[in-house]
Order: C-alpha cells, then structure tokens, then sequence
C-alpha cells in the first residue's frame, strides 16, 4: 500500500512545474507560483470590446491601475489586434498606439512588469527603450526574421507562441498529424533558434485559437501537463475566447464565468502564467487553486 502512495505522490509531482527564475534588467524574479498577465488592447478593433483602450492617457492609467490593485503581475500592451480575419495594421501605426501607452504606465507604476505583445522586431525595439520588460510574440519569431536577434540583444525574456500562419488566415491552418506532438516538436525548434540568438528567458504558450479549431484548444488544455518536459513557464491566454462563447452559445461579454472555470482547469494542469482581461476574477481563481493545492 505504501508502494501505491509514493507512486502516485510521484505521478502527481510530474503535474506542476518546477521553481523558475526569470531575469529581467538585473533583477531575478522567481515563477513559484501562478502570474497573471493583464491585457490592455490599444487597438479598436480587438475581440473583446471592455478591453480596448482610448487613446486618452487617463484612461489607459485609470485601467492600469485597477489591474495593478487587483493583482496583476504583469501589464501586456498590443496594438495589432491579433483576432482570427484582423485587418493588417502598420508598422506606424502600431507603434503610435503603443509606445505612448506604455511610456505612460511606466512613469506612473515604475516596478509593474510591462510587456509588449508584437511580432515586429523595431516595435520590440522601441518599446523596450520607452519601458517594456518582456517581448510577447504570438509569432515566434516567424513573421519577422530579425525578432529573435533583437530580443537576444535586449536580454530580455521572449514569450514564444505557437501559431501557423498569421492572424489574417491562421484558421486555415488546423491540419496536426498528431497535435501534442507536433507543437513540442515547433517548440524544440523555435527554442533552439530562441538560445542560438542569445535569448536566455523563454516562456512558452500554445495559442489557444490560433490556427487551432474547437476540439483541439480543448484537447490542449487539457493535455497541457504533455508540456512540462520543457521544463519552461507555461503561458495561456483563453480569456473569453470562442472556445468558450461557443460553447456556451453566448458572446465575448458572457463568457466571464467559463473563463474563471477553464482558468481552474489550466491551473491544474500547470499552468504558470494566466494572460487574462479580468484580473480581478483571475487572482481569485488562484487563490482558489493555492488553497486545493497548498
């Protein structure tokens, strides 16, 4: 009977990921519990209408803020909507509904961790210079060959996502000879050209929605213990997404509580970091988690 406890105990250990330090401008920060990343949109065209920004400094401060009081670990800051079929923004344009916003909050909140989501190495550039501490790429540096150069160069960590294709055709796109496999296989790739160019921080996330069809975000999730043997955070972003209005036959603005359910499940199954729009509810959810599994 022993013999059954310790085997089990150790099955369950393989569950969460271990203790992981992340260095960011000379400071360590340790991942030895769940973060949340908060996602502030300065696009007008995002999914999720309550998460798009104005162009007006209060507001975007306003915003920040409450994500900050509310338990946000991390503020991640886009202007190239990324939804499946989104209209191709340029270059300039990306960056004047970015660097202003993220030159903003960090003169206002000087120790929040800020990322910018982008795949275009010169908007990781400037947006590094004016504050930004992590690189967010949902392309993993395949929509910019000059990305993972830069990012090895900032010495900052890079957040590498698994899509194919880009957003304005990714959805066709969902053919995997075997799923699971095929992304630690993308991963083992992009993280060897990752270390090659000098990144030394990866963060991974397996792009729910991107160029991924209903049954296979599910399958992911709750698969996602499969990529623990990268021995890297986790990251996931599925706040109000399709895979969860659909389902529920409603839209992006009611589908709060499947988010907060599937959050839990993610959690279970290791994730280390939740890329959300309500923070609030999010940090409730792991302080739910923490106490199931102290």
């Amino acid at each position: 009977m022993f013999d059954d406890l310790h085997s089990v105990c150790n099955a369950e250990d393989t569950l969460f990921p271990p203790k992981i330090t992340l260095q960011i401008k000379g400071k360590l920060f340790a991942l030895d519990r769940p973060w949340i990343m908060g996602i502030i949109n300065s696009t007008p065209d995002s999914f999720y209408g309550e998460s798009r920004i104005a162009a007006d400094e209060n507001d975007v401060l306003a915003k920040a803020e409450t994500m900050i009081a509310d338990g946000a670990d991390i503020l991640d800051i886009g202007g190239y909507s990324s939804r499946p079929g989104a209209d191709f923004v340029p270059e300039e344009t990306e960056l004047k509904r970015v660097i202003s916003v993220i030159t903003g909050i960090r003169r206002r909140f000087p120790e929040i961790l800020i990322s910018i989501d982008t795949f275009r190495h010169r908007v990781a550039k400037e947006a590094a210079d004016v504050g930004a501490d992590l690189i967010n790429d949902i392309s993993a540096g395949g929509l910019d060959a000059k990305m993972l150069e830069t990012v090895g160069k900032l010495g900052l960590p890079y957040i590498c996502m698994h899509m194919k294709g880009q957003p304005q055709n990714m959805q066709s796109f969902t053919a995997y000879e075997y799923l699971e496999k095929d992304l630690l296989y993308f991963f083992s790739e992009k993280l060897r050209n990752c270390y090659e160019a000098g990144i030394k921080d990866v963060i991974v996330d397996i792009g729910l929605g991107f160029s991924k069809n209903l049954e296979q975000n599910y399958r992911l999730l709750r698969n996602l213990t499969y990529f623990k043997t990268l021995q890297l955070p986790v990251m996931v972003g599925l706040s109000r997404k399709s895979m969860i209005y659909k389902v529920l036959e409603t839209g992006p603005e009611g589908a709060l509580n499947g988010t907060t359910a599937l959050h839990m499940a993610a959690l279970i199954n290791g994730a280390g970091i939740l890329r959300v729009h309500d923070v609030k509810e999010a940090n409730e959810t792991i302080k739910l988690y923490k106490q199931l599994y102290p």
